[in-house]
């Protein structure tokens, strides 16, 4: 159930602005990256400072301080997310990574987490490499998720139904080659960095009827819809649960596009 536009979705600002309708809930429902994802971004950066591009409500910020990134700095173009963010311990400097000011300021990584398909890739890792000390990391990386067949295929109805416009197709199997494909494109352009690795990791995470449908409201497809509609959904896409005994497994898979500066770490 991908809930992004493949082609350009960085000039689909508007939808990445609805996330803030309900930050707290963001937080609170959105799925984490796995550890061994955070460690090695950790682990391969050439020191502790890492610019959160995109950082919401801070949830890739705490997973790297927890992995010992000690100086965490977020850029976040939606207030709301960034206050939210601030609460809870990120530093976060307002606006899109684009137009955002470094001052000066060099970081050993830059790091975004469900957030780069909304940045512009080329002006995005030119901008990277501009604040990247030598052998810094650009991470890029999506959680994507594939729900048991009949929750998909009902969200997909029921979203047709209140949403026949849609521009993107719910019910396409979700795939990360767009995304790793722009990011990669983005990065060559820069002539800075080294080849782009793919990094991928595989989990699964079981969800309630209600932890599902806490999170379902926070994805792309739901965040503007009117409030009447997206309750139909909701409705819809409980009852299919309730069929599978109240809970399902959700398998995820976490892909990640890496590429270092050039000059040693």
């Amino acid at each position: 159930m991908p809930t992004i536009p493949e082609s350009e979705p960085h000039r689909h600002r508007r939808m990445a602005e609805s996330f803030g309708a309900d930050a707290e809930r963001y937080d609170r429902a959105r799925p984490r990256y796995p550890d061994p994802l955070i460690r090695r971004i950790a682990e391969t950066a050439p020191g502790p400072a890492v610019l959160d591009v995109g950082c919401g409500t801070g949830i890739v910020a705490r997973q790297l301080r927890a992995a010992g990134c000690e100086e965490v700095l977020g850029v976040e173009p939606d207030e709301r997310m960034a206050g939210l963010a601030r609460q809870l311990g990120t530093e976060v400097e307002p606006g899109t990574f684009e137009e955002w000011d470094p001052a000066g300021r060099t970081f050993d990584a830059v790091v975004a987490g469900q957030a780069w398909h909304w940045v512009d890739p080329v002006a995005g890792a030119a901008k990277a490499a501009r604040v990247l000390r030598p052998g810094g990391v650009l991470a890029a990386f999506w959680n994507m998720h594939e729900p048991p067949p009949v929750v998909a295929d009902v969200f997909a109805d029921a979203l047709h139904a209140v949403a026949p416009d849609v521009p993107f197709d719910v019910r396409a199997k979700p795939s990360p080659d767009p995304l790793l494909d722009a990011a990669a494109d983005g990065i060559r352009t820069t002539r800075a960095f080294g080849d782009p690795e793919r990094w991928s990791y595989a989990w699964e995470w079981t969800y309630t009827r209600d932890a599902w449908l806490d999170q379902l409201p926070t994805q792309g497809a739901l965040t503007r819809l009117p409030a009447e509609a997206r309750s139909e959904v909701l409705a819809a896409v409980g009852a299919a649960v309730d069929t599978l005994g109240g809970s399902f497994t959700m398998r995820y898979t976490t892909v990640a596009l890496t590429a270092r500066t050039g000059g040693a770490p």
